[in-house]
């Protein structure tokens, strides 16, 4: 697959130490979606809240791929694209997802992304934006205890440093 690394602009997005911002959008799991705040998550623990292209792109997939195989403890991982619910739902079921309790959030007019600073315009596509692979590592207040934003495109993160971070929580 060739494809070109797109340098991204910075973006200040909630770092270490600083509180998520709340939000309320359809969350979706192998059954159902519903609307839920990230507050409400946070509440019953930890959360990991996954940034990601939208589904059907091959980061995302990776990204999936490279959490599922990871210890990532009693933390709630949840993901966040501009994926509709219903493409969620055949993301969720194709990457069994709901196996290993994962949730989407959708979020199609990247509302989210824009509230965080990690919005991307799609190259070529007028008024398309998406958000940055990014990871936010949350405590029960939304704290951020751990963060990693995507400075190029596609970029990863180090997946054991956030198998370290969740282990410190």
């Amino acid at each position: 697959m060739e494809f070109d690394v797109v340098d991204l602009p910075e973006a200040d997005y909630p770092d270490v130490g600083e509180t998520a911002p709340d939000f309320t959008r359809p969350l979706v799991n192998g059954e159902f979606w519903e609307d839920a705040a990230l507050s409400d998550l946070t509440d019953e623990g930890p959360v990991l809240l996954v940034f990601h292209p939208m589904d059907g792109a091959f980061p995302t997939t990776y990204v999936w791929q490279e959490l599922m195989e990871r210890d990532l403890g009693d933390v709630s991982v949840v993901g966040l694209s501009i994926s509709t619910p219903y493409e969620h739902k055949t993301t969720v079921e194709e990457r069994g997802l709901d196996d290993a309790g994962y949730r989407l959030f959708s979020d199609p007019q990247n509302g989210v992304a824009e509230a965080y600073g990690i919005s991307h315009d799609l190259d070529g596509m007028t008024g398309v934006s998406e958000p940055r692979p990014a990871l936010f590592l949350l405590d029960s207040d939304r704290t951020v205890a751990y963060a990693w934003v995507a400075d190029e495109w596609p970029a990863f993160p180090e997946y054991d440093d956030v198998e370290r971070a969740v282990a410190e929580l």
